[in-house]
């Protein structure tokens, strides 16, 4: 598995290698030349560098699906990363807390998002452990922002995001549908 990675993406169960190849097509036509994607060994579940800022590659992605809702057929969900560290409670904790208190003003809410995967750890004590670092309103409802971690083994992904930062395909899918756009 790709160890430094900054995007963390869900497909269907088997459709790891197809999923990658839409993902490859679609950053190949918005410039990326070195993409490099890895299966996790976890069903429906790859991660992926890309030279581009995950955050553009995330609007583009919405912006796409939008226009073209036929054009993804395998790729369900990404969650643009921003730090890879070890998947230790203490780093993790350290780490997020410094990112979201950077990126979460004093007037702002958030909430905390852990997916784990084959790992010890337990959810609610990576939220205890991240969520008592950080001095500011917490909003399970409608958050401002997002800290999410997301732990692949022996290693997590965290990055601190606006709510519309994750792109669900699907949920974009139905936007479109609903609009009229398919």
């Amino acid at each position: 598995m790709l160890k430094e990675f900054n995007l963390v993406v869900s497909t269907y169960r088997g459709r790891e290698n197809d999923c990658i190849s839409e993902l490859w097509y679609f950053l190949r036509d918005l410039g990326d030349r070195r993409f490099e994607a890895s299966p996790t060994g976890l069903p429906g579940l790859i991660v992926a560098r890309t030279s581009l800022n995950p955050l553009d590659v995330v609007e583009k992605l919405r912006e796409e699906v939008l226009k073209s809702p036929w054009y993804f057929r395998f790729i369900l969900k990404v969650v643009p990363i921003a730090k890879v560290v070890p998947a230790d409670l203490e780093t993790i904790s350290s780490e997020a807390s410094k990112m979201a208190l950077e990126a979460i003003s004093p007037e702002e809410t958030y909430k905390v998002i852990v997916r784990k995967r084959l790992s010890e750890l337990g959810t609610r004590e990576v939220i205890e452990a991240v969520a008592s670092r950080i001095d500011r309103k917490v909003s399970l409802e409608k958050p401002d922002k997002v800290v999410v971690v997301e732990i692949i083994g022996d290693v997590a992904g965290i990055a601190v995001l606006k709510p519309d930062q994750i792109v669900s395909v699907q949920k974009l899918k139905r936007e479109a549908r609903r609009a009229g756009w398919e």
